[in-house]
């Protein structure tokens, strides 16, 4: 009785079969995630890649050097973090977009990056930026009377207004580059985040705001970045979809360096000196996020 000799396969043509299979799997896990806003059309789904092509084109002209508190004599990296903190407290307190919060943390960072500013200016300059932010972002903007009383009356409404006009020539009245907020939306949806990821992604990007060093990233490398520690830190497993890596353009690799210092930060948010964003997230109408423990295993894993 004769039987058939099954067919040897070498090595390299198992590796073929298996990378022929993981494209396979990788073709079927790319998720359309636009279909559902098809018929919506408050959703732009014509249109939703060439806008974020072009967010992507024009971030690069947004983005400031990362070194520019070198030529401020007065100012460094911590004020401007405690600056941003005490405005991410304001701005809460005022209870306005997110938008907002980040397109006054990009004004700031553009004026101070082709401004000298003196320690004693400082704070004006961030109300402005917020005042300049609210006027473009919300249908009620905060009024400059009531940026004069919470500096305390350190500044005159006539302080505001000359500020205003100062940041508006210095920025060549240019307030329209796209922000980490606009690519926060778009990369959530490709993730499929339900509320819970959603609110503790933007938890840590609002971690990143104070932080100096990561003026060095793109709005959109950060964006990803902060999502991609979310999903870790609520799996407990590394997670980043072909989806997701599809839609941001970042793979997982690129985002590591950038994750490990995200969970640092979220780490010393409830401790270290600037705590506004901690406060704000540890609230019942952000699901308590800040209490969610960070994810250390992305820091121990080598």
């Amino acid at each position: 009785m004769c039987l058939e000799q099954p067919e040897s396969f070498s090595s390299d043509k198992v590796t073929q079969i298996v990378e022929i299979e993981m494209e396979d799997v990788f073709e079927e896990a790319l998720i359309d995630i636009d279909n559902d806003d098809a018929k919506n059309p408050l959703a732009g789904v014509e249109y939703v890649g060439d806008l974020y092509a072009y967010y992507r084109k024009m971030e690069v002209y947004s983005c400031v050097s990362p070194n520019y508190m070198e030529q401020q004599s007065e100012i460094n990296g911590n004020m401007r973090g405690v600056l941003i903190d005490w405005i991410i407290e304001v701005h809460d307190k005022f209870e306005l977009k997110e938008e907002t919060l980040f397109l006054t943390v990009h004004l700031l960072d553009r004026f101070l990056d082709k401004q000298v500013v003196g320690k004693n200016k400082l704070q004006l300059v961030g109300l402005v930026a917020f005042l300049i932010a609210g006027k473009y972002e919300e249908i009620l903007p905060p009024l400059v009377q009531e940026l004069v009383i919470i500096s305390y009356e350190t500044y005159t409404k006539k302080d505001v207004i000359e500020m205003e006009k100062l940041m508006l020539n210095t920025l060549q009245y240019n307030m329209s580059f796209p922000t980490a907020y606009v690519f926060m939306r778009r990369f959530l949806k490709a993730t499929q985040a339900d509320k819970k990821l959603e609110e503790l992604s933007f938890f840590l990007i609002e971690l990143c705001l104070v932080e100096y060093e990561m003026l060095k990233n793109s709005p959109s490398f950060m964006a990803a970045a902060a999502i991609y520690t979310a999903q870790c830190t609520l799996y407990g497993v590394k997670e980043w979809s072909t989806t997701c890596e599809w839609h941001t353009g970042y793979s997982e690799e690129s985002l590591m360096k950038c994750a490990k210092l995200i969970v640092r930060y979220h780490e010393k948010a409830k401790t270290g000196g600037l705590i506004a964003v901690h406060n704000k997230y540890n609230a019942s109408k952000f699901g308590y996020v800040a209490k969610v423990e960070p994810a250390y295993f992305l820091v121990q894993d080598s």
